[in-house]
Order: C-alpha cells, then structure tokens, then sequence
C-alpha cells in the first residue's frame, strides 16, 4: 500500500460487473478531477489470442489439460507484481494494452487479440492506478499482489449467474456450440477454485449478484436475469466508517442482512457504487496530498 501512490484493484470474471465497476469510477473521477492510470487485466495474459490456441492445444496432450485464463500458466503475475509495487513505490511502471476487436486494433495498425508494446508510466503522470481484471487480488507462490492495492473490490455473480452468462455471451457472440462453452467451464472450473475464489476473501468490498428468478439449472436458461431480477450483495470486510443508515436511506429497498452486509436492487448496483467509493477515493486523495 502507498499513501502517495494509491492503487484500486477490481478483481472479477468477466460478465461479473467489473464494467459497471470501471463505468462508476470513470464519473468519480471525472467529477472529482482525478487522473487515473487505467490498466486491464487482459494486457497481463502470457499468450495473445493465437498463442492461447496453441498453448491450449499443446496442454491437451500434456500435462496441464486444465490451462486457462484464470491460472498462473497463462498470466504475467510476477510482471504484474512489479507494477504494482513500481507504481506504489514512485508512481510508475511498465504497461501495454489487449487490443480485442478491430476498433481497439486500428489504431495500432495490428491485428485484433494482440498486444501492443510495452510502454513505461511516467512518474506523476496520474493521481493514481486503477486496476481491472481477473488477478487483482490474487497470490501464487511468492508472488503476493494482494498486498499492494490501498482499495480491493470484489465483484462476482454467484456461480450459476455466471455460467449462464458465459454461455449467452459465447453462443450469441463468438458463435461456440453449446457442448463446446460447458467444455471450457468444466476446464477452466480447477482454477477458477484455486486462483478466483480465494481473491473475493481479500478484498477489502465485495458485491454478488443474485437472481431472484429461478437458475437451477443454467444450462437451459434462455435468458439472462436482468438487474430488476436481480439482488445485489455488498460486504464490507471492516465495516468501520461506513455509513449505513446513509446508504440504505439512499438505495431504496435496500436492507441490512448482517453487521457487515446489504442488500440492494439489482438496478442500484451503479448507484450504491458512487455512494461507497467517492468518500473512500476522497479520503485516498487526502492522504495523497498529505504525503
């Protein structure tokens, strides 16, 4: 953690809500006239989009059947370690970006699932590090990036939201068989165990989705719920300062479940973010300046 150099981390899978997340810091941050250093998650993937065909190929027949995303043998973590505490420690560090579809791609005249060169962060060119991605939390061995952000945030739909989503997203989206999106979820599951799980008990807030529609079985869903179907589940890990008389006075229909937790409509999930995070930020600045 840096007073000087402060560091927000959202960790979650995609279609958890991490965009809503970035969306509800991009207001803060306009509206407080804060210059964030914005980094994706995707940037620190070992292998761009045909180097993660082949390794996965590769794996099949080896010894590692189960590489994805979500584990260590297909990411940077000691990379992203280094930036992290470069950045806490100065305010710089080394970044480059994903380009995922050919909009990003063109103006880096390059194909689309490659990644741009790496770029150094100029000290004091931002206010702050803004991290969104799957591994902002995480720990592997040695590497512990857990310990570097001043404000980690959890966002995570619970699991049958989750797959349902996948499987929408890649059905509708990127044109993948049914059998072939369950494949890759019961691939992926061992790290998501080992690698995403743990992370949501790190972080500093959580929020979970739940539906409040019937997803038993998520393999026959042919929709996703949306937020009016929807509750959302905000845990505080130190409820300390927060103010919840003020929050729930706020987020209409929002009630307390425990000492430490609340739960608000689906449709107030942006909202409630504002809320909680601009004090927060606020203080952060604070501390900042103070340094």
């Amino acid at each position: 953690m840096s007073k000087k150099h402060p560091i927000i981390a959202v960790t979650g899978s995609s279609g958890a809500g991490t965009t809503t997340v970035m969306a509800s810091f991009k207001h803060i941050f306009r509206r407080e006239k804060i210059r964030a250093e914005l980094v994706e998650g995707d940037a620190f993937h070992r292998y761009d989009r045909k180097g993660m065909r082949a390794a996965m190929k590769a794996a099949e027949s080896g010894q590692d059947p189960n590489l994805s995303h979500f584990g260590p043998e297909a990411n940077l973590f000691q990379e992203l370690d280094e930036l992290f505490g470069r950045y806490g420690e100065n305010g710089s560090g080394r970044v480059r970006r994903y380009l995922h579809n050919d909009e990003e791609a063109a103006p880096f005249a390059q194909e689309p699932g490659t990644f741009t060169p790496w770029q150094e962060i100029t000290p004091d060119s931002s206010d702050l590090l803004f991290y969104e991605g799957l591994h902002g939390a995480a720990k592997h061995g040695e590497i512990n990036i857990a310990r570097h952000p001043d404000l980690l945030i959890g966002v995570v739909p619970i699991i049958n939201l989750e797959w349902i989503q996948k499987l929408h997203r890649d059905q509708n989206l990127r044109g993948y068989s049914h059998e072939a999106v369950v494949e890759t979820i019961l691939r992926r599951m061992p790290d998501y165990v080992k690698h995403i799980c743990p992370q949501f008990s790190r972080t500093h807030v959580n929020f979970q989705r739940v539906p409040t529609v019937d997803t038993s079985n998520p393999f026959i869903a042919r929709d996703i719920p949306s937020a009016d179907e929807s509750m959302v589940v905000i845990r505080f890990t130190n409820p300390k300062g927060i103010d919840f008389p003020y929050l729930m006075s706020m987020l209409h229909g929002s009630m307390m479940t425990r000492p430490n937790t609340i739960m608000i409509p689906g449709g107030k999930m942006g909202l409630s973010m504002q809320l909680i995070f601009t004090p927060m930020l606020l203080r952060l600045m604070d501390q900042k300046r103070r340094a």
